[in-house]
């Protein structure tokens, strides 16, 4: 990313309303698919946000991160209390069947890591029944400045996710989108609010009565998802396999 971005990132994440709604829906993945015994990998761990909200969820479980940018992977160390590697998703550097399971949040979308890499490297860390969980933007035609500034070379359907896990070599695939809800808003900010080149990125702080607003509704849709219906779209696609 822009180097820009991960101050943002830092300062944001632990507050604003799609960090909170993100990593409630990967927190939920893991408890309903833990996979194997043994460490959860965060792969692309930015900041730390993520990391340190899984380390106070599951406090028994081990958790390590992963970040290319050597300083953020001290900032991520730092707030999480949790080991990070600064190293290359395309080539983590962890041994064969280290983890029980492993997470990615935007991150095989971006124009540093080669899809069919990253999924092997996943693949190859993972222990026999070990879980991955991606999450990954949604629909080209939501491509804006945003993903400019965060490097997203590529944006995904739940098709095009799936396919991504079973090319990896991962089984019980499903895939969800979510922020369907919000769509709608989400598409007016990117293609008629913030259209111009030079827009800044969608990571800021938002008045504390808008991003109330904004993670209320994201949680309505989460309650909706936990009944069993599903969205028939949103601004991202969460997809979760099992390495055989």
């Amino acid at each position: 990313m822009e180097p820009a971005e991960y101050d943002l990132m830092d300062a944001a994440e632990d507050g604003m309303w799609w960090y909170r709604a993100a990593h409630a829906r990967i927190l939920d993945a893991l408890r309903e698919r833990p996979g194997a015994p043994g460490p959860v990998l965060d792969a692309g761990c930015g900041t730390g946000g993520f990391l340190a909200k899984l380390v106070q969820d599951q406090p028994a479980r081990p958790a390590v991160g992963l970040e290319y940018v050597a300083d953020a992977a001290r900032r991520a160390a730092q707030k999480s209390g949790s080991p990070v590697a600064a190293g290359d998703a395309n080539a983590l550097p962890f041994a064969d069947a280290s983890f029980g399971a492993a997470v990615s949040i935007d991150v095989i979308c971006h124009a540093g890591v080669d899809p069919a890499r990253g999924m092997a490297e996943l693949h190859r860390v993972l222990r026999p029944g070990g879980t991955v969980v991606l999450n990954l933007p949604a629909y080209e035609w939501l491509r804006s400045a945003h993903d400019a500034r965060v490097h997203t070379a590529r944006r995904y359907t739940a098709r095009t996710a799936r396919a991504l896990l079973e090319a990896g070599g991962f089984t019980a695939i499903t895939t969800r989108y979510w922020n369907g809800l919000l769509l709608p808003l989400m598409a007016l900010q990117r293609k008629v609010l913030q259209a111009r080149p030079g827009a800044p990125s969608d990571v800021t702080h938002f008045p504390p009565w808008i991003d109330t607003t904004l993670h209320t509704v994201s949680e309505i849709e989460r309650r909706i998802g936990r009944a069993g219906i599903s969205m028939p779209g949103g601004g991202s696609v969460l997809v979760i396999g099992t390495r055989p």
